[in-house]
């Protein structure tokens, strides 16, 4: 343990401030709960009349009126919400640039200039070395605005208790979870393995979502809480907030507990809609993850028919705890106010946890200055102490070279009045070379600054990063099982050509868009099309995946459910690395043309020449080269979609990007047609074997909007970029190397020699 003193685990939340002490105990070998207090808000925070500036004050003074801190060691949450967690796979790195490269990827993933943040990081886990190389490191890092940490200090500053830990609720609830039910304890090794469970902590106005197996771990905030359901209440029963919350707390006493459920249903629904689909999004991406069990924490989680209601839409066992295994005391566990609280101290619980030295993970959000400033006075009177004793031996010293000085002054005449000019005439021979020196180095920084005023806004690397962002797009077949498939059954898609047109606007692309493929895309994102100035990007590729048991998984619709509907996405996980997608600005992903032939497919056979050589082609074993003359073909009879994709890109700067996505009720609503019945066009005969769809009037073109009145055809109009594949890219699944720059065109491949 790293302080045997007692520690308090403050928790303010919406309804109330909660707080645990909690000691350990050398003699037991346990952490004992000493003490506790919940204080009750006189309102909910988020009330519309309420001022959290005088509750939350409040609330402190009455903690502190109960409680004597002394000597004890105090530490804080902060929201989830407020705060950013990412968990950084780091590239093979020498151990003692470890820091350096952590650094350099929290200017990546945090959307803030450092210095306008508190953040914290932390190796998890024992990365391999070899050569004095890091390898398979892995990082969590946390941060929050310091404007947020500084506000939440501010009560305690002001009534001189010090903090010594400032942590985020997620990863409270995480070293809780650890400690208490997986039995970890500092310095061990964490459990991992495939069984992993879920920690729903249900609060007024959120659900902290947590998923681990104690050696990962997986964050999310879903915008459901408790206060959803007493605004169901109001509005389906007419009520005031205040009877609302209390019929919400004894609905099963109530007159007619049915039309209570009744109004509750449509908040049940969504709470387990977006609970399944963060779970969905976790497995989809740990593939080899058993989900065994799922708590459920937060006042908010005592509502009567939650538990059930989850554990039958989940299919997993949901369980509330109803006591702490990892603490003894039971002047405090026993407790009837505690008991009826427990679902609310988990993370007062997990803070508690950490100070003692007991959690896996040991950031902190306190202001560096603040620790530093407290390093100071602990050790200022050893500093005192140190100060005299220099004070004393610089004395001594002066006085020493004070003799030897005068031993030399009063030495042979001119013996020292030459070293004097000599050191003088250097002294003027080192001024006039360092004036030159500076003269120079005026005029090169005056040549630099006019390179860069030239060169500025040319070009960056933001093309890089939405590339980036289509590649995480991308469906994909699991790592070396792809060839092994048949053609039918494989998740990639041949991606043939990327490209870009610049337009000022982008509104009249999707205006454009033919209304059989926008009846595809959601209704309220038809009603909220896209502006401003942009890129209109457009894909083209092959697929032949065909799955006979799911409908969403054929022809064009299957397009539609992997790579336009990531495309919608706020932001995609792959692999561990999270990618900006609407966050950054592209929008409005829909198909602009399908045409669907039948090919015939042999494992045996090989890719046409003409294909096998496009740069954006996918592998091409099993797409048959024809039968030679007076042979039979051989094969099965497999689909092929010819498939064109469009999206806006208003590109938004990593400073200016929101953390919550602000659409996701517009993104996530329904099409308004099935997109099971979507089917490509078949395909002329003329242009069954060319793999090109045929230009169709009034559809937007490969490089943007079609012309007004006109065919968009495979040419471009004078002065459009050109339609092909842009040079250097990856087949589909790889990271690019190259892509289509904001400007219009495909980039252009590596220079040829003596280029």
């Amino acid at each position: 343990m790293a302080d045997t003193r007692a520690v308090w685990g403050v928790d303010i939340g919406q309804a109330g401030l909660k707080a645990l002490k909690v000691q350990y105990s050398e003699a037991t070998q346990q952490a004992v709960a000493v003490a506790f207090d919940y204080v009750a808000h006189p309102k909910i925070l988020s009330q519309p009349d309420a001022v959290p500036e005088e509750l939350i004050p409040q609330a402190l003074e009455t903690f502190l009126g109960r409680n004597e801190i002394g000597r004890d060691l105090v530490s804080i949450s902060v929201p989830g919400k407020s705060s950013l967690a990412r968990f950084v796979s780091l590239p093979p790195v020498e151990a003692g640039k470890v820091a350096e490269i952590v650094k350099f990827e929290a200017k990546q993933q945090i959307p803030f200039p450092l210095e306008e943040v508190i953040w914290d990081w932390q190796a998890l886990g024992e990365a391999d070395e070899a050569s004095g190389f890091m390898l398979d490191a892995e990082v969590g890092l946390f941060a929050m605005k310091r404007a947020e940490v500084l506000k939440a200090i501010e009560p305690f500053s002001e009534r001189k208790v010090e903090i010594e830990v400032i942590q985020t609720a997620p990863v409270a609830l995480y070293n809780a979870l650890l400690y208490d039910e997986l039995g970890f304890r500092g310095g061990d090794s964490p459990p991992g393995g495939e069984d992993y469970y879920v920690v729903l902590d249900m609060g007024c106005d959120d659900t902290t979502l947590v998923i681990t197996n104690g050696e990962k771990i997986w964050i999310r905030t879903v915008n459901i809480g408790g206060n959803h359901f007493t605004r169901a209440l109001v509005k389906e029963m007419k009520l005031s907030f205040a009877k609302a919350e209390q019929l919400k707390c004894n609905a099963t006493k109530a007159e007619d507990p049915k039309s209570i459920f009744q109004a509750l249903r449509p908040v049940f629904n969504d709470y387990v809609a977006e609970i399944k689909r963060s779970i969905g999004f976790f497995t989809g991406v740990n593939r080899q993850a058993n989900i065994t069990k799922v708590f459920g924490l937060g006042n908010g989680f005592k509502l009567a028919g939650l538990q059930k209601y989850l554990q039958q839409n989940l299919e997993y066992e949901v369980v509330k705890p109803d006591g702490f295994q990892g603490l003894t005391g039971d002047a405090v566990l026993n407790s009837p106010l505690f008991q009826e609280n427990l679902l609310s101290f988990p993370v007062a619980y997990g803070l508690a946890v950490q100070t003692l030295g007991s959690g896996r993970l040991e950031t902190t959000l306190l202001p560096p200055e603040i620790a530093l400033d407290r390093k100071i006075r602990q050790k200022k009177p050893w500093a005192v102490a140190s100060a005299a004793a220099l004070l004393l031996a610089f004395a001594s010293s002066m006085a020493l070279a004070g003799r030897a000085y005068e031993t030399v002054k009063e030495g042979e005449d001119g013996k020292w009045a030459d070293a004097e000019k000599a050191a003088a005439a250097y002294a003027t021979e080192f001024n006039a070379k360092q004036s030159a020196y500076t003269s120079e180095e005026g005029r090169f920084n005056t040549a630099k600054e006019t390179v860069k005023t030239l060169i500025e806004g040319r070009r960056d690397l933001s093309w890089l990063e939405l590339l980036n962002a289509v590649n995480a797009a991308l469906p994909r077949d699991a790592a070396g099982v792809g060839e092994d498939l048949h053609l039918k059954d494989r998740e990639a898609l041949s991606i043939t050509s990327i490209t870009s047109k610049h337009v000022s606007d982008v509104g009249p692309w999707f205006t454009g868009v033919p209304d059989r493929w926008k009846a595809y895309v959601p209704q309220k994102l038809q009603e909220k099309p896209p502006s401003g100035e942009g890129y209109v990007f457009t894909i083209t590729g092959k697929s032949w995946h065909h799955d006979e048991t799911d409908s969403y998984r054929q022809d064009v619709s299957y397009v539609m459910e992997t790579l336009v509907k990531n495309l919608r996405e706020w932001q995609i996980e792959r692999e561990g690395r999270v990618y900006d997608v609407r966050r950054m600005g592209i929008s409005h992903p829909a198909v602009v043309s399908a045409v669907g032939k039948d090919i015939l497919y042999n494992p045996e056979g090989k890719k046409p020449k003409s294909e096998a050589n496009s740069r954006f082609a996918g592998r091409s074993q099993g797409v048959p080269a024809g039968p030679k003359p007076g042979e039979q073909p051989k094969g099965d009879t497999v689909k092929e979609i010819d498939f064109r994709v469009q999206f806006a890109w208003v590109p938004t700067p990593p400073g200016e990007r929101a953390e919550a996505d602000p659409d996701a009720d517009v993104v996530d609503a329904a099409p308004a047609a099935d997109p099971t019945q979507a089917s490509a066009d078949a395909a002329p005969p003329a242009a069954a074997d060319s793999g090109t769809p045929p230009a169709t009037g009034g559809q937007p073109g490969m490089n943007g909007p079609a012309a007004p009145g006109g065919a968009t055809g495979g040419t471009p109009p004078a002065g459009a970029p050109p339609s092909g594949p842009p040079a250097g890219a990856p087949p589909a699944g790889q990271p690019p190397t190259a892509g289509p720059p904001p400007g219009g065109g495909p980039a252009a491949g590596p220079p040829a020699a003596g280029q």
